[in-house]
């Protein structure tokens, strides 16, 4: 307990303004007001800075420009104290209660190690700058789906037949002196087919068109209402089907198979009509048809892989020189 208080106290001189008061150092009395200390520091500041310094004794404390220098440095750094409230009353804190060194060291270094920015605008910077980069992403992606179904010829031919019974295509043809040519002619028919395909063609799954609302940004700021969405469905759902007992209707029935295969919303959506009916008629809703189902679908998956040639080759090579296995090969 003896040897605690000498190096607990050392620390002090590292706080603040050391072993000195920075009321005293500014010429100022713990009750001055925040005026007060600026004009204080302010007419310190212009004896004592090192630019204004010319050789003069520094305040009758020793003279030259090292003294003037450290003087300026202490009333800086009582300034700095003193001119913020929450600083202020952490030291006026530690010149009542001297005896608590560690706690004053550990209000000094948190203050003067804590982010200059606030989290919260980078938080939302951070955010704004995923969200945008998620959104252009998926514009590119749908982009990209748009120019590889323009390059289907089924879909091609279908968006081109659209095209000539609209008249879009024969409005490209122009004579005279608004004749164009034949690049700038085929660059807008096929902006014409790709127009018609984006509204032909319903894209599903993870190259639809992108919408705003599925941001991140958009999906932070509606989650509450997600949320009290949410609760409101589900407790509509026990009461008609676990109180009530009713019968599901078609998009429960749905709904409960896509949670049984653990699909999302946009996976499922993406399945064609056809595959859903087949859903829908083997009452795959009731869990032992789903689970037969599965396992039905697992010996498909197992015989298509056996009768795989690229399957085939991999397991003879786990077998002859898989993983873990240390061969010699001549050449």
């Amino acid at each position: 307990a003896a040897l605690l208080p000498p190096p607990a106290r050392g620390l002090t001189d590292r706080l603040y303004c050391g072993r000195r008061v920075c009321y005293e150092v500014l010429g100022v009395s713990r009750q001055a007001s925040k005026a007060e200390i600026a004009r204080a520091y302010r007419q310190l500041a212009r004896q004592y800075h090192p630019d204004r310094y010319r050789g003069e004794p520094a305040g009758g404390e020793g003279g030259g420009a090292q003294a003037a220098h450290e003087k300026f440095l202490l009333i800086a750094a009582a300034y700095e104290t003193l001119k913020d409230e929450e600083t202020r009353k952490d030291y006026d804190y530690m010149l009542d209660h001297p005896e608590e060194y560690y706690r004053h060291y550990y209000h000094y270094y948190s203050r003067r190690l804590a982010p200059k920015v606030d989290v919260t605008i980078v938080i939302l910077v951070t955010v704004c700058a995923i969200s945008v980069f998620q959104f252009f992403s998926w514009w590119s992606s749908y982009n990209e789906a748009i120019n590889y179904l323009a390059s289907v010829p089924k879909y091609r031919i279908q968006a081109t037949e659209i095209a000539r019974q609209q008249g879009l295509l024969n409005k490209t043809k122009e004579k005279g002196k608004n004749r164009r040519s034949k690049e700038e002619i085929r660059e807008e028919e096929e902006e014409i087919i790709k127009d018609i395909i984006k509204n032909k063609i319903d894209i599903k799954g993870g190259y639809q068109k992108p919408k705003i609302y599925d941001i991140l940004l958009f999906q932070i700021l509606l989650a509450p209402f997600y949320w009290c969405k949410y609760i409101v469905w589900y407790c509509w759902w026990i009461y008609c089907f676990t109180i009530k007992g009713q019968e599901y209707g078609v998009e429960e029935k749905l709904y409960i198979i896509r949670r049984y295969m653990k699909m999302s919303q946009s996976q499922f959506d993406s399945l064609d009509d056809h595959q859903k009916e087949t859903f829908l008629e083997r009452q795959l809703w009731i869990r032992e048809n789903y689970e037969v189902y599965k396992r039905e679908q697992e010996e498909e998956l197992k015989k298509k892989m056996a009768m795989d040639p690229r399957w085939k080759r991999y397991r003879r090579w786990m077998k002859n020189e898989g993983p873990g296995r240390l061969t010699f090969i001549d050449d």
